[in-house]
């Protein structure tokens, strides 16, 4: 029976998960009330997705225990957790687009008389729960007729149409665009009032502050702390996500670091980006890279780090903006046009946009650069086998041989494989989201080595990292970030590490303006 003084409709308490001896969850606790929206916050690596897949279902804990109404319970599957009345929207919408919305929102519960679909009904039922909400949508309509928005709104409808008592939205507005949030924000309250449980997972701090009424904040797979947004201030929440920030003074020196500002002050401009603009994501973005410059994207998860990378590639197309290669504007821009050019890209998604799993050290290793060691298609394996020992042995590899499958290589050696498939390439500029993104310690010191070995080269170098205070270590300066636009400039050493949280908190809440690399 579900306690009146909390209203508590879902709990997880101390879960814990591990893949492969690597411990996702730590502790994990959370707390879903009905008439309340949650927000579920955390950057990546917290274990945000991980939960969610184990309230759902899709995973089993290995520890822990998640209660329905005060009752443990332990969903072997999705559909066990949808039954008893738990819904997911995902950002990416999971519909059918050749079916009316109509067949989409009743899929699995069409009304039938003696076993034959009864059309008119489906429609009619389907209508009045569009008109339900306001939607101005008609149940006849082919899914992929509507906007991606309005198919979003359509993912929702669909997962509390019927007897939902939770649901869980994950990043709903990442496609949607402003009139679009509006209207979703709309329905989102109206489940609110209606008693729902509502848990939102949003990377935007002012839809945060703007529709929730807790917050869960989870740090490295752990529980750091429940509050409610009057009790908790921007800073803190951000403080809360982060955690201490500390910056490893022995790393820099601040004569040194001015001696080689001035230097770069001097020197040429190798990426030049102007009013880069996609969809929601990117508002005008402009920074420029120097030869031989270690440029960091900070900001929160969210605030555009990996879809400017991406669009600086070529593997997202922008609405608008011009890239400039050493004063040339790069047009038709993509993957392969912008390898030619000189841009080199290393994903934060290692796993499904990175290695080849099932081929070898030595193939991953060379995969970009085959066309110049092959002569009529045909590989000349002298050449390959030295160019994969010279990068075997300047970035120390670890592994068994190079024939050894890349997919038994710890997670930072295969980073390593992939800084010297892209180093390979003779690149002009190289692209780094998150490099260090779930590897030890020393395997993270020697990427640091790696791109700072690149800036001496005189390549430029624009990086990103999800640890605030490896950009302060790493960097040369600072372009801070804030939903999708550029708030302004930063020398790491000229900020006092303390005062970064501030300064995340002030850009997400559009308050901050830099000037000169000082707030």
């Amino acid at each position: 029976m579900r306690s009146p003084e909390t209203n508590v409709i879902l709990e997880a308490r101390d879960i814990t998960k591990s893949f492969n001896g690597v411990r996702a969850l730590k502790g994990a606790s959370l707390t879903l009330r009905a008439g309340e929206v949650h927000g579920l916050n955390g950057e990546n690596g917290a274990g945000k997705s991980t939960l969610i897949k184990i309230i759902t279902g899709f995973y089993q804990q290995d520890g822990g225990e998640v209660l329905l109404d005060g009752r443990p319970v332990r969903f072997q599957r999705p559909k066990d957790s949808q039954a008893a009345g738990i819904s997911t929207v995902y950002q990416e919408v999971n519909l059918i687009p050749e079916r009316t919305v109509a067949e989409n929102i009743l899929l699995g519960r069409e009304p039938r008389r003696a076993g034959f679909l009864r059309k008119r009904a489906a429609v009619a039922e389907a209508q009045a729960i569009l008109d339900r909400f306001g939607l101005g949508i008609s149940a006849r309509a082919t899914l992929s007729s509507l906007s991606l928005g309005m198919q979003q709104m359509v993912a929702i409808v669909r997962a509390v149409a019927f007897e939902a008592r939770a649901v869980i939205l994950d990043e709903p507005t990442s496609a949607l665009n402003g009139t679009e949030i509006d209207i979703l924000f709309g329905v989102v309250r109206q489940l609110r009032d209606e008693g729902l449980a509502i848990m939102l997972v949003s990377h935007r701090m002012s839809e945060l502050y703007e529709l929730c009424d807790r917050f869960t904040v989870l740090r490295d797979g752990r529980f750091v702390l429940e509050s409610t947004p009057a009790q908790l201030p921007p800073a803190e929440l951000v403080a809360a996500m982060l955690g201490g920030i500390a910056l490893n003074d022995t790393q820099r020196d601040p004569a040194q670091h001015r001696e080689r500002m001035a230097a770069l002050d001097d020197g040429d401009t190798v990426l030049d980006v102007e009013g880069l603009t996609w969809g929601n994501r990117l508002h005008d973005v402009s920074f420029a890279v120097r030869r031989g410059e270690i440029v960091g994207l900070l900001g929160l998860l969210g605030s555009g780090r990996t879809e400017i990378c991406k669009a600086v590639y070529g593997a997202i197309r922008p609405d608008g903006g011009t890239i400039r290669l050493e004063g040339t504007a790069l047009t038709r821009s993509s993957p392969a046009r912008s390898l030619r050019a000189g841009i080199a890209y290393l994903s934060e998604d290692r796993r499904h946009e990175g290695i080849f799993p099932g081929l070898s050290v030595r193939e991953n290793l060379t995969a970009a650069v085959l066309g110049r060691l092959s002569t009529f298609g045909v590989v000349r394996p002298r050449e390959q086998s030295a160019l994969v020992s010279r990068f075997a042995d300047e970035l120390r590899l670890k592994a068994a041989g190079v024939e050894q499958p890349i997919s038994e290589l710890s997670g930072g050696n295969q980073q390593k494989v992939l800084l010297a498939r892209w180093i390979a390439t003779e690149p002009k500029v190289v692209l780094l989201d998150d490099p260090t993104r779930g590897i030890d310690v020393g395997a993270k010191a020697e990427v640091h080595r790696v791109v700072r070995s690149l800036a001496e080269r005189g390549i430029g170098v624009l990086v990103t990292s999800s640890e605030t205070e490896e950009l302060l270590a790493l960097c040369d300066r600072l372009v801070v970030l804030s939903e999708g636009a550029v708030v302004g400039e930063l020398d790491p050493l000229a900020v006092d590490p303390a005062d970064v949280v501030g300064l995340l908190s002030a850009a997400s809440a559009g308050s901050l303006t830099m000037t000169g690399g000082n707030p």
